[in-house]
């Protein structure tokens, strides 16, 4: 990234004028201390006034809501196609970060996480994101690195006995890959009861980029739902079912292409207050996954050997908690449960006789409960919480078919005769505080934290580039013997609010000792003398890495700030920085975002906003040798946007994105495997061209 490049883009950004606080405080002072909420679509009609107005949005919604949760202090996304990226948070992405859509927690149906928890929660239909603040309190259960919700557009109770009719629709049109976006929320509600529908339809094309087309990026999808919400004295009863069902969907940087995802959402429960000072919350949850993908459909040109993988992932959930005292002042005494079946078969759909149970009727039973007190310490706030969880993990029997080789016959006879059964007990503690004052908070939290292996980590029995989301084009098996990770965690930060600027910056350290992660699969790397190399080797890849147990640690400092020199102007940003090392050797971590900054500014008018947003990001050398992770060039982009209010209730925005066609890749983008591409095979994806785009939306 050139001097001039800086210079140019950084000039315009800061001049274009204001821009949308990326973390929008929330009206209590004190949840904003604790999480970070981006608020995605436009205020309700009738939602609460709050202290600051919350400027439009300044981008294209991505179709992929990691995208925008990405924007948080300490956020990076791992690109995998469209609809398939990943929240990298503080560098730890995968199953250590906690996904939920509307607060339900789920196990994701792709064996190598083309539909990570974020997939299920299209951008058009996002009302808010919120990022627990470095780490998760033990009542959002077990999560290593953060917890993300992402909560959908939903009917919400009127003011009085008249049934009041709510309306919001919203679409956008982006030329890069000439794709559309429409969805909406059609209600009726009165003070009682409350009633919704809920619907989005996307599809999109290659998206294009400074020098080409990127083959293979095109996607589908489709989300429907209904849910409802009765009061009952100071509580209510809700339930919710919605249907996602995500069409062919390239995915270049894995072997293989979503033909589909059909998958069904079901909660409901209770929440509210039982007596004075007393609340309760149930919840009872299922997901059902239903997935095939292949290497034919979308794949240019189709693969040699035809395959096509059917996966499926059932879910249930249970969680109970009961508060006694206030939102500020209490203690929580909840428990859980969390029950996960998974299969993955792949299959030639040229020859009946090839099949393979790459993951054999998978089970993951976990069952936890905690305690969370939180109050005050004379002037200073705190929350305290432990928890414990108990997970029994198991796998069945492979079957194979008759035209399946020896060599992974003699790999599942293997891992046959092995224990297949494992029990884990895991614990969990954390310590929030801070100090309120009018203008400056400070804040320490210390935690520790522990995580099992996933069943893909410990069960992965068939080499496969299955690794749960790293598109490194790398195989990877599983490992029985692994131990769960255990993360020591300190963070302190600050929080200053004035009138003319406000800034929230968090110095953080993160000690994990038996952190999983690929390593060579033995000492005589590039010598097939193993059963396991000498498959990996049939499948074209004859170093395949294991998941194995190694010691980790991760520092650095992030931030999100806000200047208002005059009314109606504002400077906006985030600035990240995390460096991640090997304790056990002298290596770096794998896949770390590089340093980045996001500036933006936006001056808003009666009825008009004009703004820009610059997108930049370091160079990235500090990278794994173990895995031969390359490194990444710096870059910036800018963009311009501008909103008009049309009517009280519809308004209509628009920009540019990437004005000065910049060609970029980030360093966490995915590698592609598409061979008709103008992207190299094995070259990082890029960012996209220069491209317009518009919405419009509307309440009523």
């Amino acid at each position: 990234m050139s001097l001039n490049t800086i210079c140019r883009a950084g000039l315009l950004a800061s001049c274009t004028l204001f821009a949308v606080p990326l973390a929008a405080q929330e009206s209590d002072s004190s949840d904003a201390v604790l999480t970070d909420r981006i608020v995605v679509t436009s205020a309700r009609a009738d939602a609460p006034a709050k202290d600051t107005l919350e400027p439009p949005e300044q981008i294209a919604l991505p179709a992929d809501a990691a995208a925008i949760a990405a924007r948080t202090p300490g956020g990076a996304l791992v690109g995998n196609g469209a609809l398939s990226g990943q929240l990298s948070y503080r560098g730890l992405a995968g199953q250590r970060v906690l996904g939920r859509v509307n607060g339900q927690r789920f196990a994701t149906g792709g064996p190598n996480a083309m539909d990570p928890p974020l997939h299920y929660a299209p951008s058009i239909l996002v009302e808010a994101i919120e990022v627990a603040r470095g780490v998760a309190p033990v009542s959002q259960g077990p999560s290593l690195a953060g917890a993300v919700n992402a909560q959908l557009v939903q009917a919400h109770f009127a003011d009085g006995p008249d049934v009041t009719p709510q309306v919001r629709l919203a679409s956008q049109y982006r030329s890069v890959d000439d794709s559309y976006a429409i969805g909406g929320l059609a209600a009726l509600a009165n003070e009682t009861w409350r009633l919704g529908v809920i619907a989005s339809r996307e599809e999109g094309e290659v998206y294009e980029f400074p020098g080409g087309t990127a083959v293979g990026t095109s996607f589908e999808r489709n989300l429907y739902g209904v849910h409802a919400g009765l009061r009952l004295g100071e509580g209510e009863v809700f339930a919710e079912y919605r249907r996602n069902e995500t069409d062919p969907t390239g995915n270049p940087p894995f072997a293989m292409d979503i033909v589909y995802f059909d998958t069904d959402f079901v909660q409901g429960g209770y929440r509210g207050e039982l007596a004075e000072d007393v609340h309760l919350d149930l919840r009872l949850g299922h997901v059902a996954v239903r997935h095939l993908m292949d290497n034919q459909t979308l794949r240019q040109p189709p693969a040699p050997r035809a395959r096509a993988t059917f996966a499926d992932a059932d879910t249930t959930t249970a969680q109970a908690a009961l508060r006694f005292g206030t939102a500020t002042s209490h203690v929580e005494l909840g428990g859980d449960m969390e029950l996960v079946d998974k299969f993955v078969r792949i299959t030639d759909p040229t020859n009946a006789a090839f099949f393979i149970d790459a993951q054999p009727n998978l089970q993951a039973d976990r069952f936890g409960g905690y305690v969370q007190w939180r109050g005050a310490l004379g002037a200073v706030q705190a929350e305290v919480g432990a928890r414990l969880d108990h997970t029994l993990q198991e796998a069945g029997v492979p079957e194979l078919g008759t035209a399946v080789p020896m060599g992974p016959r003699n790999l599942a006879n293997a891992f046959i005769a092995a224990d297949r059964s494992y029990s884990e007990t895991m614990v969990d503690g954390v310590l929030r505080a801070w100090l309120s004052t009018d203008a400056i908070t400070p804040r320490l939290t210390l935690a520790r934290k522990e995580r099992v292996p996933s069943l893909l980590e410990r069960f992965g029995w068939l080499p496969t580039e299955a690794s749960f989301g790293l598109a490194d084009g790398n195989i990877y098996v599983g490992n029985l013997g692994l131990d769960p990770e255990t993360a020591w965690i300190a963070e302190l930060g600050i929080d200053f609010d004035g009138d003319m600027a406000s800034f929230r910056p968090t110095l953080f350290y993160r000690r994990v000792d038996d952190f999983i992660q690929g390593v060579p699969f033995d000492d005589t790397v590039g010598v097939v003398d193993s059963p396991v190399e000498m498959v990996a080797a049939m499948n074209g890849d004859s170093t395949p890495l294991q998941f194995a147990n190694v010691d980790a640690e991760l520092w650095g400092v992030d931030m999100d700030f806000t200047l208002r020199p005059v009314e109606s102007l504002e400077l906006s940003g985030t600035a990240s920085f995390v460096r991640g090392e090997r304790r056990d050797i002298a290596d770096n971590l794998y896949r770390v975002s590089p340093a980045n900054l996001r500036l933006a500014a936006v001056w808003q008018g009666v009825r008009v906003s004009l703004g820009a947003e610059l997108l930049a990001a370091a160079v990235q050398e500090e990278v794994s040798a173990t895995n031969d992770e390359q490194a990444s060039d710096g870059y910036a982009v800018v963009g311009l946007f501008g909103r008009v209010d049309l009517t009280p209730a519809i308004a209509l925005e628009a920009g540019v994105e990437n004005l000065f066609d910049t060609f970029y890749q980030p360093h966490l983008a995915g590698r592609s495997r598409v061979g008709a591409s103008d992207v190299p095979l094995g070259d990082r994806l890029p960012g996209y061209g220069r491209h317009g785009w518009v919405r419009l939306l509307a309440q009523f």
